[in-house]
């Protein structure tokens, strides 16, 4: 994909709105999602999506190929939207906000419905980290975004990544043993 990728963004810089239209297709799910579960709310979700592609749009022409993934440059555009969202509106939107039918799986299994209402358990305790924790953690296991790309999206090392990341889960589990009164969480 990365040499396809690559034949899209040089067209891209070249003024190719095709080409661009392409890459937006490709990635506007994921980016939407990753924005969707940091503001929890559909309409400003959509907006900051939007404002991430009129940027990278804006923007390609100084994009520099780094041998990773189109996405990696995106997701560094949503985290800074993201950020200047927060700064700008002084809101707190709780994650637990989020649309329900966004993720959840539809069944009446039971073993399905105990990993919904794990999920949701783990979603509320997400909340509770704090916003390097969340991201890392989006990226990693929502996104399923490789270390090294994460790295680029929030300007760290992988080093720094991997020892974020095992911050993080180990405060999740924390967190979730405390609101779950002890009970453990499961392997994630």
């Amino acid at each position: 994909m990365l040499e396809e990728e690559k034949k899209y963004i040089n067209q891209a810089q070249k003024g190719n709105k095709e080409a661009f239209s392409f890459l937006y297709n490709h990635y506007l799910p994921g980016i939407y999602r990753y924005i969707f579960f940091k503001v929890s709310k559909q309409e400003e979700a959509e907006d900051i999506t939007h404002e991430v592609f009129l940027s990278a749009w804006q923007n390609v022409k100084g994009y520099k190929y780094k041998g990773l993934p189109f996405s990696s440059w995106l997701y560094q555009i949503a985290r800074n939207a993201v950020i200047d969202f927060y700064r700008t509106s002084k809101k707190t939107v709780q994650i637990e906000m989020v649309n329900e039918e966004f993720i959840k799986i539809q069944s009446r299994d039971p073993e399905i419905l105990n990993a919904e209402m794990e999920l949701e358990k783990i979603k509320k305790t997400i909340a509770l980290l704090k916003p390097e924790y969340q991201n890392v953690l989006i990226m990693r296991f929502i996104e399923e975004l490789p270390h090294n790309e994460v790295a680029t999206a929030l300007g760290k090392s992988e080093g720094a990544v991997r020892l974020i990341q095992h911050r993080a889960l180990k405060e999740l589990k924390s967190l979730y043993n405390e609101t779950t009164n002890g009970k453990d969480i499961k392997e994630i």
